[in-house]
């Protein structure tokens, strides 16, 4: 707790050192058809996108969430780094109601499946080559209820070779009393062998938005984060924490806080090698400190609350969905980019709210650059995601609508340092999920924990993206998911490397 205070008063109290701005240029004109999010209420939350390599080429992919629209498997078929970011569409059966996605290798296999929810039944489709997926649902003993789902989170528990699942739901529609106050429960399923078994219900349900499946407190004990839309449980409800092995509330010693939670981000931005934690909401987006027993507020004053838009003349509270770290220049500093948007036409908030991009300054406040990059867009934002379209070393950002076409920039930021890519493979669980990667650079330490699940109904699997400034090399130690550790290890910038528990290599792409 000390330590977490001594960071707050830094972070508050010295002043900002600017860097230059990010530049990224509009590249939606690369997608091939004109995406949209689209349909009623039951679509006013979600509009997710799940980003993964599904044909094993480098080139990061998209599956796209269209609400009542055909959800949508784009293939990048950019030409290379710095050249302009294109798709073609892929091959996959047209499925509607769909909300968001998560892509995650379920039966080890090396391809990467997905885990696709929607309003109605949820459905696991198996990868394989060249971007096919077909339905495993039924196969796999997944027996998904006819349910709103919006949130999903997954970890590999210590002895399975497959994942356990976590579905979350939002409002209960079969309730003749709601929606509101009619917030209903979630589904936790474990593996049985290579199937599921019959799902385990997790109550109380309080209209759940994101869940994310961390070690927080690095532990070796993963634990179940719930964040909840207040706007339908209306009293009583609150953010959650559930312990997994034996599954149990948190309860005496998790301080109630309630928002109108959105989405979920999670990185360690103090340097201390814990993870904070980032949650979205109407007006205020929240930025919690880890304590290693807790978290604490951070300060007004480190520039994360992001309460209103930032350009404009409406001062009406802001609505935030997908939050997301990544570091835009590759100055070694976590940004922070937040997808923004009216719910529909509600009028206690704004309804031309800009998405923000927060980038950090050195001493760990951040700044608005979203107008000066060029992608403050005013529409009603929802999933989205920080990815290296190109292969640059630059993260480039997709932002998917709500009744508007989904978005693609691509980075063209002058002057970013240089970076790495870690690419953890741990056995049957292929994308070591739950393994912690530590960079050491420049005098610091960066950490970041693989995980499936956060964000507003979206996540990514893939290499994970560090910026190392001026350093041309760096040194990287791998706590893997059994405790077992990959010592420092120096590796040259600018590249993927590939990591196991018996070394690392180059990407041979």
């Amino acid at each position: 707790m000390i330590r977490a205070l001594l960071v707050l008063a830094a972070l508050s109290g010295a002043a900002p050192a600017l860097a230059a701005d990010p530049v990224f240029i509009d590249r939606a004109d690369g997608l091939p058809v004109r995406h949209v999010y689209g349909g009623g209420w039951e679509h006013f939350v979600g509009g997710g996108v799940a980003v993964l390599d599904c044909n094993r080429d480098a080139r990061p992919d998209l599956f796209v969430a269209g609400g009542e629209n055909p959800a949508r498997l784009l293939i990048n078929e950019t030409d290379g780094p710095g050249a302009p970011i294109r798709f073609r569409d892929g091959p996959i059966a047209a499925v509607t109601g769909v909300t968001g996605a998560y892509p995650l290798d379920i039966d080890s296999d090396g391809w990467l499946d997905l885990a696709v929810l929607r309003v109605g039944p949820d459905r696991l489709l198996r990868g394989g080559p060249d971007c096919t997926f077909s339905d495993a649902t039924a196969e796999w003993g997944l027996a998904p209820r006819d349910a709103w789902t919006t949130a999903f989170a997954a970890t590999w528990e210590r002895g399975q070779d497959w994942p356990t699942l976590v579905f979350g739901h939002y409002v209960d529609r079969a309730n003749p009393e709601g929606p509101f106050g009619a917030c209903d429960s979630h589904d936790l399923y474990r593996p049985q062998g290579r199937r599921y078994g019959t799902a385990r219900e997790i109550r109380p349900g309080y209209c759940t938005l994101s869940m994310l499946i961390s070690d927080w407190r690095r532990v070796g004990e993963p634990e179940l984060r719930i964040s909840n839309d207040r706007h339908y449980y209306i009293r009583g409800g609150y953010e959650q924490m559930f312990r997994l092995n034996p599954l149990a509330e948190r309860t005496e010693d998790w301080p109630h806080i309630s928002l109108w939670g959105m989405g979920i981000a999670s990185q360690d931005i103090t340097g201390d090698g814990l993870p904070e934690v980032m949650m979205t909401s109407m007006g205020d987006q929240l930025l919690q400190i880890n304590t290693g027993a807790g978290f604490v507020n951070a300060p007004y004053s480190i520039g994360t609350y992001a309460s209103i838009p930032f350009v404009g003349d409406d001062g009406r509270p802001s609505t935030g969905w997908h939050a997301e770290f990544g570091d835009i220049d590759n100055d070694g500093r976590a940004d922070l980019f937040i997808a923004k948007g009216n719910v529909d036409q509600m009028p206690s908030n704004a309804i031309h709210d800009p998405n923000n991009l927060l980038m950090q300054n050195a001493d760990g406040t951040f700044r608005e650059t979203a107008h000066l990059a060029g992608i403050a867009t005013g529409e009603r934002s929802r999933g989205a995601a920080l990815t290296d379209l190109d292969g640059d070393g630059r993260l480039d950002i997709v932002v998917v609508n709500r009744r508007a076409p989904m978005e693609i920039w691509q980075n063209a930021t002058p002057d970013t340092g240089h970076w790495l890519a870690v690419a953890p493979e741990f056995g049957a669980n292929t994308h070591a999920v739950g393994a912690w990667i530590e960079l050491r650079a420049n005098g610091r330490v960066q950490t970041r924990e693989v995980t499936v699940g956060g964000g507003h109904a979206g996540g990514q699997a893939g290499p994970v993206h560090f910026g190392i400034g001026p350093a041309t090399e760096a040194e990287i130690r791998v706590v893997w998911p059994d405790g077992s550790v990959l010592d420092w290890t120096r590796v040259p910038a600018d590249r993927v490397i590939r990591v196991t528990p018996g070394g690392v290599r180059p990407d041979p792409a």
